[in-house]
């Protein structure tokens, strides 16, 4: 499965609803579950981030239908990364001239 690096920021309503970010977070990784990934680990981060999320999904669209449908919520925006392995960094660099 592919890796996903998700970083987030709370919305105005994220911030109204911060009670509630661990609930919304095991709800998450039920979401991703029923979407054929897996939520390895989320963190609460200070600075520029609220968080980081760490996925991984069997192709670019299901991560996707799954970071859309938890941003619809309104409580965070995002921003992803497609993070590789050493072996997956190995197989692209064996594909350079």
């Amino acid at each position: 499965m592919a890796t996903y690096v998700t970083l987030f920021k709370w919305t105005a309503k994220g911030v109204d609803n911060a009670k509630d970010t661990v609930k919304r977070a095991e709800k998450a990784a039920q979401a991703a579950e029923a979407m054929g990934g897996h939520l390895r680990t989320i963190l609460w981060t200070q600075g520029a981030y609220d968080g980081i999320v760490i996925t991984e999904f069997p192709d670019d669209e299901s991560q996707g239908a799954f970071i859309i449908a938890t941003a619809m919520q309104g409580n965070i925006t995002t921003e992803t990364l497609r993070a590789f392995t050493a072996q997956e960094v190995e197989k692209i660099l064996a594909k350079l001239p």
